[in-house]
């Protein structure tokens, strides 16, 4: 079955699963998994876990999705729609596995009707930003982009930044995206407030996460899979169990669909809506800049 018929046939969730907002936390807490820790605490915990991580971050996104990753990244992209000569901002993309599939959505893109100059000059005016607050998984992405041969391509800008005080102007951006990255930071709704400050009008907010899945017996089996396999994979793979257990505690800390939804509204976005993929396991957010 195709993973776009998958996509349309599973429904939306209203799950409430264990949730902790942040009125239930001290004032100046916040959650590192399951622990409560203080919030200049957090952003540092969190940067230990994807520097013991960056180096094997790719294997073990494969082994733990069983491949899937690639397919919903191929989904976000899809719903993005890349054009030449459009500034995007993708946040969190160290590695680079969402910046390379926009790049080279852009350049198969059919532009039969435009001179041959006028495209030059696009895929010139083309920039994809990659930010992300670790450098080591900059280091990442940079070694994989030469491997690719985009070592030496303009168009690939990588910037080290914390998504809740970026380094670009206001109405700058054509696009934002952010895969794996926001249940990670410290307030989201600064994050959120600095993607709508970021976006020109008519500029597009995507979001995929590891979310929230429903299905009373998928739910038990996917539970099981989250604490018992994926942090036993995390030891035997990557020599790290510690981190895989922050991933999954994480994921369930994160709001709900319809929770976080609202957050992307609250922000100031428009034609906020959600698809869940896998039945909840990850879920594609998205708003527009009015």
């Amino acid at each position: 079955m195709s993973f776009r018929l998958v996509a349309r046939r599973l429904l939306r969730t209203k799950l409430l699963p264990i949730f902790t907002p942040a009125s239930t936390l001290h004032s100046h807490a916040t959650s590192f998994g399951f622990k409560e820790v203080n919030e200049d605490e957090k952003s540092q915990l969190v940067g230990n876990v994807f520097t013991k991580v960056a180096s094997n971050y790719d294997i073990m996104n494969d082994l733990m999705s069983g491949g899937l990753h690639r397919l919903w990244k191929e989904r976000l992209v899809s719903e993005l729609s890349p054009f030449p000569g459009m500034k995007h901002l993708d946040v969190a993309g160290g590695t680079g596995d969402v910046a390379f599939r926009i790049l080279e959505t852009i350049n198969s893109v059919n532009r039969r009707a435009i001179a041959d100059t006028l495209e030059d000059d696009l895929q010139q005016e083309t920039q994809i930003y990659v930010c992300d607050i670790n450098p080591n998984m900059l280091d990442v992405g940079k070694k994989r982009a030469q491997q690719r041969g985009l070592g030496e391509q303009g168009s690939l800008i990588w910037v080290e930044g914390d998504a809740e005080k970026l380094n670009f102007e206001d109405n700058s951006m054509d696009g934002y995206t952010i895969a794996f990255g926001i249940r990670n930071v410290t307030h989201i709704e600064k994050v959120l407030a600095e993607a709508y400050r970021v976006l020109k009008k008519g500029g597009r907010f995507l979001c995929l996460e590891l979310s929230h899945v429903e299905a009373p017996v998928f739910k038990q089996l996917y539970d099981y899979y989250s604490f018992s396999v994926i942090p036993v994979l995390g030891e035997l793979v990557a020599g790290d169990r510690d981190s895989y257990q922050y991933l999954v505690e994480s994921v369930r800390r994160f709001p709900p669909q319809e929770v976080f939804a609202s957050m992307i509204a609250d922000a100031g976005f428009q034609k906020v809506q959600y698809e869940n993929l896998v039945g909840g396991v990850v879920a594609i957010h998205s708003g527009v800049k009015v």
